[in-house]
């Protein structure tokens, strides 16, 4: 069974970042042992299995998960871990999630999500919308002022 836990905490909760980028993403564990990474594909509806890492460091990686985009390093508090991508591309976005095995059963952390895009947005202005209706008005107020004259 599969089940969130809040053993495993992981920051930050969302990552926005650009195509070609790397970026990290940090699970504190309890306890010093071996950790799995998942990820959540909202598209393909499934957890893939990325890399599992052992207490002596060693990676062992999932299926087509390439050795030089993922890696998972260990925090110099050792009972947390970091796990590393680089060269991100849009098809990276989704939930990662951190997980040990603890009496057979596979424990996930909080998760973390990841959105890559080829261009990030700007800054949403929050006077945009109502300025699009605002020349109009303006116009329509011209035109009955100059009635009036």
């Amino acid at each position: 069974g599969l089940c969130t836990t809040r053993l495993l905490t992981q920051n930050p909760e969302h990552i926005l970042t650009q195509t070609n980028n790397r970026t990290e993403m940090l699970c504190e564990l309890k306890q010093r042992t071996s950790v799995y990474w998942y990820r959540w594909s909202q598209e393909r509806q499934h957890f893939e299995f990325l890399v599992f890492s052992n207490t002596l460091g060693k990676a062992t990686y999932g299926t087509n998960v390439s050795q030089d985009k993922f890696s998972v390093r260990e925090a110099r508090s050792h009972s947390s871990y970091s796990l590393h991508i680089s060269h991100l591309q849009p098809s990276d976005s989704g939930t990662y999630y951190c997980s040990i095995s603890q009496s057979s059963q596979l424990l996930l952390g909080t998760g973390t999500q990841l959105t890559v895009v080829d261009a990030l947005p700007l800054p949403p202005k929050t006077t945009q919308t109502p300025q699009s209706k605002k020349p109009v008005l303006w116009i329509t107020k011209s035109k009955a002022a100059s009635r009036e004259g």
